[in-house]
């Protein structure tokens, strides 16, 4: 494995690029935001991919942390004490995708088919702890992808955080209207205009993906809970009508799976995200699935990709 640059002393917008192989597989990694640029196996594109200079479209293949989704205008409260993130997504006045998104990490392992990276949170207006984001990528013998993402707290006080990831799917040239989604969850999250959780609700209607719905009829940005896991591993399953398939597989430390069907992905009719996250929109606020590491504690969230082909 290699650090890819588009021609000699050029470095991609994206940053370093790591490429894996392994198994039949090649992924590849930027620095930016530690993201999955590109995944496939035997030939078979599995998530959506764009190019080095440009920056991930619809935060494509990003790590989140130590937010993910959104949080309220940005606000939340630590002992009392108002504190103020910066404004992300400026459309519906909300803080989004954590605070590592326009930051390179770094690598402190590489080979040919595994890369660990890291990046420092310093401590900054509405988020006063110094912490560390490691994430690893790895393909294993036969080529399906794992990530581990760990967040170490370097700080002298307890910290609140949510980890998460934006990984977009595909199966090949496979029209993403002739695809099916499937999500193993019996909870949907209820949300604002401002895409701010409200209540949660069994699933019902297009929300019940458990059996499996047409991606056309599923448009939806949503948040799911209360995931079903066989031996503590959740599986939720992208599938083509010839029997391939493209699954996002996640341990117990993954508590909710956020589901963003869209056709505003460019280049494609509709895009599939389906995001693994420890907690949901505006945990910071709400405590829902929010988590604190004591000074000195770490935190792994584990999840791959699989696929049938």
């Amino acid at each position: 494995m290699g650090i890819q640059e588009s021609t000699a002393g050029h470095v991609a917008a994206t940053g370093q690029q790591f490429t894996l192989e392994r198994g039949g597989a090649t992924a590849t990694v930027t620095a930016l935001a530690a993201g999955l640029r590109s995944y496939e196996r035997g030939g078979t594109a599995l998530v959506e991919s764009y190019p080095e200079d440009r920056i991930a479209p619809g935060a494509a293949g990003i790590t989140l942390a130590p937010f993910a989704n959104r949080i309220d205008g940005g606000l939340w409260q630590l002992n009392g004490a108002p504190q103020q993130l910066d404004i992300t997504e400026v459309p519906l006045s909300n803080a989004i995708h954590g605070l590592l998104r326009n930051t390179a990490y770094h690598p402190l392992e590489q080979d040919a088919h595994h890369v660990l990276l890291e990046a420092a949170i310093h401590p900054q207006h509405g988020y006063p702890f110094l912490l560390r984001h490691q994430v690893r990528y790895g393909l294993d013998g036969d080529g399906h992808l794992r990530v581990s993402q760990t967040l170490h707290n370097d700080s002298a006080a307890a910290a609140p955080f949510v980890l998460g990831a934006h990984p977009y799917f595909t199966i090949g040239g496979t029209a993403p209207e002739d695809l099916q989604v499937q999500l193993n969850a019996d909870t949907f999250l209820q949300a604002d205009a401002r895409m701010i959780p409200t209540g949660m609700s069994p699933v019902v209607g297009k929300f019940d993906l458990r059996a499996g719905r047409p991606v056309p009829e599923s448009l939806m940005d949503t948040a799911f809970t209360d995931l079903v896991t066989d031996d503590g591993v959740g599986r939720h399953t992208l599938s083509a009508p010839d029997g391939r398939s493209v699954s996002l597989w996640h341990d117990g430390s993954v508590e909710y799976v956020h589901v963003y069907i869209t056709g505003t992905f460019p280049g494609r009719t509709l895009a599939v995200a389906m995001e693994p996250m420890t907690g949901p929109a505006n945990a910071f606020n709400s405590g829902d699935g929010l988590r604190w590491l004591a000074p000195g504690e770490s935190f792994t969230m584990n999840w791959g990709i699989e696929s049938v082909l």
